[in-house]
């Protein structure tokens, strides 16, 4: 809220200074390293010198100046090279507490998407098994930023598209077959490329039981297509019942197949044609990439007849502009890095805009155990589900790990300390928080006192009241942070920062003093402000507050 106004008062003020020439564009407004800097610091002196042909001393002296007139500030100092510093007033500090503690939720309302439509796109995994820890990964992610793209405003469809068009699936229906008639006595060997896990095995004595030997050693188009439907449904129960034991909902589930069904493939390489960039070659049907700034060009339909991945995504990019959306985003894993400028090259080769479509890369996840890494390989059957993590951790500590680090930081994902229930554990040390705030209002309550009731905040003036303030009105700029860099793991630092400022708080001082209600009715409306904002952030990243642990 804060650094919002604050920028507009930068603008107000370098605009009073030199009239005569354009604004500085992407400035910033931080946090200082230290608190000796002020509560905010600015770097416009720097990005104007090159506007104004000034040094950054000077034209921070200019706007410095005018802003030590302004009530909002305390004080105001030019620090260093040319950085601004500034203190915000004590007034504004217990005004912005009040704004938390009477709108709560609303204090922090943006509109940034208002009446726009957000489509993201996330997990979409092969059909071949179940979901992965990787994956679990990737669910995490797309929920906390669809959450946040919820929370600034837009109207975001969550997707999940099932690839099941594609040779994997015909690999699936061979690889089960074979463990079905393993279960009858047959020793038939499984495909160099087939899947090997244990799961098929379960799957296929379930078939045996339903199906006796009806297929024994019998495979031909039919019985293909059959064990094709037949592990395909498997697979997709399992995945949603593992997304559901994640807390995790998808309100359309889109299957590739039906793009070729609908005929929305044809009609792809069709207007890719129309528009000059297809063309045959050795039997095989290419897109002229390179005419975009590719490095080459790719092939979208085999000689074989088969059309390529690529192919079926820019059709399915395509079907996603035609359904209305303004925007969309992918998530991916690191190792379709290699995909994105060809699809961004369909795209544009279709007219479609460039900043219709972002594509986050997301790096992959080592579990630890005992300091020893657990391999994992879904092909061999050597992995860990989602589900497996999800009873092992649950879902709470397993979400909040997946995105407490950049996405495009390898994850080690320590299995010991997920298990750990002590303030090592960044789960355990947020909801601590929580719990310990409900028990501050339990404690009044049994006291005496109206928890309801707003207490004077002027009589909050240690530095810990002060820092706590500060803090939990940074919460818009957390949230903007993350939307604007699709960093869920800007939230879990944020959050954390807020626990620790509040246990700090909490351990120092008194809440319920009967010899001093009034000051003791002031820290329960900063305690209720701290609660307001971890509950915000918690319902963002998906996670459960409880009120006892």
């Amino acid at each position: 809220m804060l650094s919002k106004t604050i920028k507009e008062k930068l603008i107000s003020s370098y605009t009073r200074s030199f009239p005569s020439f354009p604004l500085p564009e992407q400035f910033t407004v931080e946090i200082p390293p230290s608190e000796e800097f002020g509560d905010f610091a600015t770097n416009i002196s720097f990005i104007s010198a090159s506007i104004l042909h000034k040094s950054p001393v000077e034209i921070a002296k200019s706007i410095a100046g005018i802003l030590k007139e302004d009530p909002f500030f305390s004080d105001v100092t030019v620090g260093g090279k040319g950085f601004i510093n500034m203190k915000v007033s004590d007034d504004v500090l217990r005004d912005t507490l009040t704004k938390i503690i009477e709108e709560k939720e609303d204090a922090f309302e943006c509109d940034i998407g208002k009446d726009k439509k957000y489509q993201v796109e996330f997990v979409s995994a092969n059909p071949t098994g179940p979901l992965t820890v990787g994956h679990g990964r990737q669910a995490a992610i797309g929920d906390v930023i669809s959450n946040v793209l919820e929370f600034v405003g837009y109207d975001v469809t969550r997707e999940y598209y099932f690839n099941d068009a594609g040779n994997q699936m015909n690999v699936l229906a061979r690889s089960l077959w074979v463990r079905y008639n393993q279960e009858l006595g047959v020793d038939i060997e499984m495909p160099e490329e087939g899947y090997r896990g244990e799961y098929l095995i379960d799957i296929a004595k379930e078939m045996v039981e339903k199906v006796g030997d009806e297929y024994r050693e019998r495979w031909d188009e039919d019985v293909k297509a059959f064990f094709r439907s037949y592990a395909a449904d498997k697979m997709f129960d399992w995945i949603k019942a593992d997304l559901s034991k994640f807390n995790i909902g998808f309100d359309v589930w889109f299957s590739e197949s039906s793009l070729h069904k609908d005929g929305k493939v044809n009609e792809t390489i069709e207007e890719l044609r129309k528009r000059g960039y297809v063309y045959e070659k050795d039997g095989a049907t290419w897109f002229a990439a390179s005419k975009l700034g590719d490095y080459k060009d790719w092939v979208l339909v085999k000689s074989t007849g088969e059309p390529t991945y690529l192919l079926t995504d820019i059709a399915y990019h395509r079907d996603k502009a035609k359904r209305g959306f303004d925007k969309v985003l992918d998530i991916w894993g690191a190792d379709h890095h290699g995909h994105v400028p060809r699809v961004k090259a369909g795209l544009k080769a279709l007219g479609i805009e460039d900043d219709f479509c972002d594509i986050l890369l997301h790096q992959f996840v080592t579990l630890i155990q005992r300091g020893k890494e657990v391999r994992m390989s879904t092909r061999r059957g050597e992995f860990v589900t989602l589900g497996d993590l999800i009873d092992t951790v649950g879902a709470d500590v397993a979400k909040y790990f997946f995105v407490m680090l950049s996405p495009d930081t390898h994850l080690s994902f320590d299995l010991d300390l997920a298990r750990t229930k002590s303030m090592d554990n960044p789960v355990f040390y947020v909801q601590y928080a929580h719990a310990r705030i409900c028990n501050v209002l339990k404690h009044a309550e049994a006291n005496g006192l109206d928890v309801n009731r707003e207490g004077d905040v002027s009589l909050l003036t240690t530095p810990e009241e002060k820092t706590l303030i500060k803090d939990i009105e940074r919460l818009d700029d957390a949230i903007l942070d993350a939307y604007a860099t699709f960093g869920p793991h800007k939230l879990t630092r944020y959050v954390e920062e807020v626990a620790k400022a509040f246990h700090i708080y909490y351990t120092k001082y008194r809440f319920v003093d009967k010899s001093n209600l009034e000051l003791s009715y002031a820290r329960l409306s900063l305690v209720k402000a701290v609660q307001i904002v971890i509950r915000i952030v918690s319902r963002l990243i998906g996670i459960s507050m409880p009120e006892n642990m």
